[in-house]
């Protein structure tokens, strides 16, 4: 059991609406569980800290409030029930992964073997508890994976996603977006779109599903789906990268590349979501962005976040040394 948790309380504007979607994605992604409105839980972790701490300034930029508090629950609620609420609920993801990989005939296809091994990697990283189903996964994804053959036929190439009719969920934001621009510039430029309810989608047929439950393309491991699309189809291409940094940190909110322009990009991103209802019309709009956002990285060295400032930091003591 856990020694102590994370009490993440908030409350937040009425305005903007995309604040709502991100904080609830963050705290998700961490594994906290709601025990009251506004009130999240979570085993205490220097990771889960770090993440909560700079969520809380988002919080806080965008006019709302938020408090982190370490606690031990001594009345109405034990630490035993809170322990159970994510026990219970990571347990049986572990068992849901461990059915999955054992439903696999071996050789399984390496994308559903990426895709359930980020599942258990994002599992792993938030169980503090040690769930023993843990190992049960661990053992069903290892015996695909040391019966994976490396002949395995390779997936179809990009001419064999034209003219096709791209799927996602409405409502779309930064990930979609970015996705249906990369598929419109470097795979078919007269792709179509098609925009359905959140959920499960059976494709008809000329149809791919993208950043959607089940989609060809969607979140494997860590990637979000603009990451995928990017490997698969232009993975040489150093200012595409960069976009896709970028996207990263925008769409899953871990700092992982620390991209600077991740802010600034994001802001223009969902303003245009709010003010642009028609998801077609969005994904218009914004790909003037992507497009003018892709020619500023043209024939520039490909820093990564961390890289980059590394070069600012460099840049800026070679100029106090000139002017001593």
């Amino acid at each position: 059991m856990a020694s102590s948790w994370l009490l993440f309380i908030h409350q937040l504007p009425q305005k903007p609406d995309y604040l709502r979607v991100k904080v609830s994605r963050q705290l998700r992604a961490l594994g906290a569980r709601p025990i009251k409105n506004s009130v999240y839980v979570l085993p205490h972790s220097d990771s889960a800290t770090t993440a909560l701490e700079k969520l809380i300034k988002d919080v806080a930029r965008e006019g709302g409030e938020a408090a982190l508090c370490q606690a031990r629950f001594v009345a109405g609620r034990s630490d035993e029930d809170i322990a159970a609420l994510f026990f219970k609920a990571w347990e049986a993801e572990y068992l849901a992964i461990a059915r999955a990989a054992e439903r696999l005939h071996p050789p399984a296809p390496a994308r559903t073997l990426r895709a359930l091994a980020g599942r258990l990697a994002r599992l792993e990283a938030v169980d503090q508890l040690g769930v023993p189903a843990r190992a049960l996964a661990q053992q069903a994804l290892a015996r695909l994976a040391s019966a994976r053959e490396p002949s395995a036929a390779k997936p179809p190439s990009a001419p064999s996603f034209r003219r096709r009719t791209w799927v996602t969920r409405r409502g779309v934001l930064i990930d979609r977006m970015a996705s249906a621009w990369l598929v419109r510039r470097f795979v078919d430029a007269k792709a179509r779109f098609k925009f359905v309810a959140p959920g499960a989608h059976e494709p008809a047929a000329g149809e791919v599903r993208f950043d959607m439950p089940g989609g060809e393309f969607t979140h494997e491991g860590d990637r979000c789906t603009f990451e995928v699309l990017f490997e698969r189809f232009a993975p040489g291409d150093l200012s595409l990268r960069q976009i896709a940094e970028i996207v990263h940190d925008i769409d899953l909110g871990d700092g992982k590349f620390g991209r600077a322009e991740a802010d600034g990009i994001g802001r223009a991103v969902f303003g245009l979501a709010q003010s642009t209802p028609d998801d077609r019309l969005r994904l218009e709009r914004s790909a003037a962005l992507f497009d003018s956002l892709y020619a500023s990285f043209e024939k520039k060295p490909a820093l990564g976040g961390a890289l980059a400032r590394s070069a600012g930091s460099l840049k800026r003591e070679r100029t106090k040394e000139k002017t001593r």
